[in-house]
């Protein structure tokens, strides 16, 4: 088993898991992905060294929201920080995520200071 941290990257999207990657792991961050929240939900619960967790908002079958109070309602999965990703930045959207149960929220274009400032403070 590998002792460096993980980011769990969330979407359904190939191109926004390529960005996100390519931003975090230039800045030796390690990253997996998941194209659902199904098999981000099983590699959760598969792979302990995972610290934070990117998560669209926005997919097919399970979305965001659902998934976050999945991961929220596990006991061992609930202290992960969740950071929800959405293209829809309208107003009410950053506090429905955050009611959700998500840790830090942004919009899609990512602002890639934004998400490092928030992964400092999250995988303190």
């Amino acid at each position: 088993m590998k002792n460096e941290k993980e980011i769990l990257i969330i979407d359904d999207d190939n191109k926004n898991i390529f960005a996100l990657s390519a931003v975090l792991k230039a800045r030796k961050y390690n990253c997996i992905a998941a194209l659902s929240a199904r098999e981000g939900l099983e590699m959760l619960a598969e792979n302990k060294n995972i610290s934070v967790v990117l998560m669209d908002m926005m997919m097919p079958q399970m979305d965001g929201y659902e998934a976050i109070a999945q991961i929220k309602n596990d006991e061992k999965l609930s202290g992960i920080p969740v950071i929800a990703i959405t293209a829809q930045a309208m107003m009410g959207d950053r506090e429905k995520c955050m009611a959700a149960g998500a840790d830090g929220y942004l919009s899609k274009p990512v602002n890639v200071d934004e998400l490092l400032i928030l992964l400092n403070d999250l995988m303190k």
